[in-house]
This record gives structure tokens, sequence and C-alpha cells, in this order.
């Protein structure tokens, strides 16, 4: 039987463990390339990208509008008067100051003036999102023709730019003083409010479920239904509880000209320079906004 010769390193003996990695690592260097030991070029930052000239020109354009604007409503806005806040601050620290012991005296009756101004917004607010969401589909450029549009943009433009407290005088010689003459001054006024904000939103909807609801046939109306009210429907609970804290606080104002709520008893308590009611009754509406922000917070959250 012939006799079969074992492996034998360099040196005429048997491999050992080391040994035989060494010529491993001998016969992996033909393969191997040999290493760069140029030094690796420096790391450079992301580069800056560089505008068009025309677009910056534009940009730069923008801010010479803006700040020429400023300069030229200096004058008319009597900015120049800005001083006087530091020459003449004890004349307000000494009107300020009749406010600083308020009286809670009639606590009860005040809270439930301010209940009254919350339900005034509240009936205000509700009306103007009910009516204001098919006047904010007429107003969408991307569901409604331009013919449609248009007109109905202007009119939500009108009742947008009238004041609360005009729309209230109107309603106050109409149906007399009152809560329900505050009740519809915020709703006519907050109702070309809701058409502006629930049309932008419905224009910046994803058209794609809007085109896969039309190839099945679906009319129009039940594109905006099943495709466009769904994708917004989120931004417009926020819109509208936004709204809603914001009523709370024109609601206040509107019972200077006899709309009913907290704000008919500020307005007397200013009149007859009781500062210390007032300044409780200024107390309840900052608390009760507070609470109102704090409440709507939170359900915003679970909406959105």
């Amino acid at each position: 039987m012939p006799r079969v010769r074992r492996p034998t390193d360099a040196f005429g003996g048997r491999p050992t463990p080391a040994s035989g990695a060494l010529h491993a690592s001998l016969t992996m260097t033909d393969t191997i390339a040999p290493l760069d030991t140029r030094p690796a070029p420096a790391a450079t930052g992301p580069a800056v990208p560089e505008y068009p000239l025309a677009r910056r020109l534009r940009g730069w354009l923008g801010w010479v509008l803006v700040f020429g604007l400023l300069a030229w409503s200096w004058n008319p806005a009597e900015m120049f008067r800005v001083t006087a806040l530091v020459t003449d601050w004890r004349n307000m620290a000494e009107f300020v100051s009749a406010f600083l012991n308020p009286d809670f005296h009639d606590w009860d009756s005040y809270i439930s003036d301010m209940l009254v101004t919350i339900q005034i917004a509240i009936w205000g607010t509700a009306l103007a999102v009910v009516f204001g969401i098919p006047f904010s589909i007429l107003c969408s450029a991307n569901v409604c023709p331009q013919w449609i549009v248009q007109p109905v943009r202007r009119l939500m433009d009108s009742c947008r730019a009238i004041n609360e407290i005009v729309f209230a005088l109107l309603f106050v010689v109409a149906v007399g003083l009152g809560p329900f003459a505050g009740v519809m001054a915020l709703f006519v006024h907050n109702l070309g409010v809701f058409a502006k904000l629930f049309s932008e939103a419905v224009e910046a909807v994803d058209p794609r479920p809007v085109e896969g609801i039309r190839v099945t046939g679906a009319v129009r109306v039940q594109e905006v239904i099943f495709g466009v009210i769904p994708q917004v429907m989120p931004l417009w609970s926020s819109f509208t509880l936004y709204r809603l804290e914001t009523n709370v606080r024109s609601a206040t104002t509107l019972g200077i000209v006899g709309a009913g709520g907290i704000g008919q008893t500020l307005y007397e308590s200013i009149r007859s320079f009781q500062y210390a009611n007032t300044a409780a009754q200024i107390i309840v509406v900052v608390v009760t906004v507070m609470v109102l922000d704090l409440v709507s917070a939170r359900i915003r959250k679970a909406l959105v």
C-alpha cells in the first residue's frame, strides 16, 4: 500500500495552525489589491443651491415692497408717537392701578352673563358652520366653475369685511335688544370666514380619491360627499373650534351695542367708572377664554 505523504511547511515539518494561517494569507496576497496610501480628500459640506437671478430679484423686490409699505404707513399711523409709551407711562400706571382691587361681590351675576355670552357664540358658530359648508364648496375652484366661484366669493368677502358690531347694530334695529341680535351678527360675519377657510381646505385636497370615485360613474355631489369631505373634515373641525373660541371674545364686545351677554354689563361698569367691578368682569372673561382654549386644544388633538 503506498504511503501518503503529508504536507509539510516551508521548514520541512508538519504545518501548525499558525503556519496554515500564514500560508493562507500568503496565497491570498495574489488576489488582494494593494492598499491605497494616498491621503483621503478633505470632506466638504453640502453644496449651497444657487437660485436663478430672476428668482433672487423677485425675493428682493418683495422685501423692498414690504419695507416700502411700512414707510408709507409711518406718518398716517402716527408711529412717531411711540415714544409716548415711555414718557407717559405714569398715566397708564395710574389707570391700571384702579383695576388692582377687583370686586367679586356679584360674581354669580357675572358668571350668568358669561354663560349667555358663550351660548351666543355657540349658536352663531353653529349657524355659520352649517351654512358655510355649502358656500365653501361653491367657492372652491377645483369643484365648481368660475362663473359660480367668483360671485359667491365676492358675496362671502362682503360678509367677512363688515365687523360683527356693525351687523349687531343692524340686527338690534331689526329684532330689538338682546342676545338674538348678537347671534345673527356672529352668524353673518363668520359665514364669510368659514366659507374662506373651508374652501381653501377643499382646494388643497388630494385629487386622486376624487378621480377614483369619478371613474365609478358617481355624480358631482357624490364626489364631494365621499371624496372631498372625508379629507377636509379634521381641518374643518379644527377651524370650527378655533372660531368658537374667537367668537366668545367677539360676543363679549357685542354687548356694547346691546346684543346681550357680559359685554353689556362690562360696558355699563366702564361708563359708570366702577373699575373694581370692571376688573372682576374682565377676570371672568379671561378665565373663561383660557378654559375654552385648553378644552379646544384637547379636542383638536383628538380630531386632527
